[in-house]
């Protein structure tokens, strides 16, 4: 466990207010988690603005299955870029629509990338790709730390 480090934060009443008012709606048990979740997600899209070189996301697409060639087309993507592409689900919504997604990690404009393929692939719906976060190794999947657990890569 990391170790926790206090620091005091000077804010206009108003700000703080508002931000009570956000951590009530959001549920947050205290106004320490809030911020810690703010930290991390500004700290992961600005990573991903700099092209980080190992970030984890998932691409959400919603998709008319009976255009077609589209699912042959989206699972070539996939295939061609094996090394980006670490698992999908795929469920079908009704007749005509399917959600897929894929979670992807490798580097953001890689990620990027691939996305756009996808997503400008005729029969697409709606598509939304969402960093989950910015890896701290960018060499390798695992993580360096003091103490030792078993990977499966």
């Amino acid at each position: 466990m990391s170790e926790l480090v206090r620091f005091s934060v000077s804010l206009e009443k108003e700000l703080l207010d508002e931000f009570d008012r956000f951590c009530t709606e959001g549920k947050f048990a205290t106004r320490s988690e809030a911020i810690r979740q703010l930290f991390r997600e500004k700290l992961t899209s600005t990573a991903w603005a700099a092209d980080a070189a190992d970030v984890a996301a998932s691409l959400t697409l919603v998709y008319d299955h009976h255009k077609t060639r589209l699912t042959d087309k989206m699972l070539d993507l996939q295939h061609a870029h094996s090394d980006r592409v670490v698992s999908s689900m795929h469920v079908h919504l009704d007749h005509d629509l399917c959600l897929e997604v894929i979670v992807l990690r490798g580097p953001a404009a890689d990620l990027q990338a691939l996305a756009s393929e996808l997503t400008g692939l005729k029969g697409i719906h709606q598509a939304q790709l969402v960093i989950a976060r910015a890896m701290a190794d960018a060499g390798s999947p695992g993580h360096d730390h003091p103490h030792p657990h078993p990977h499966s890569h």
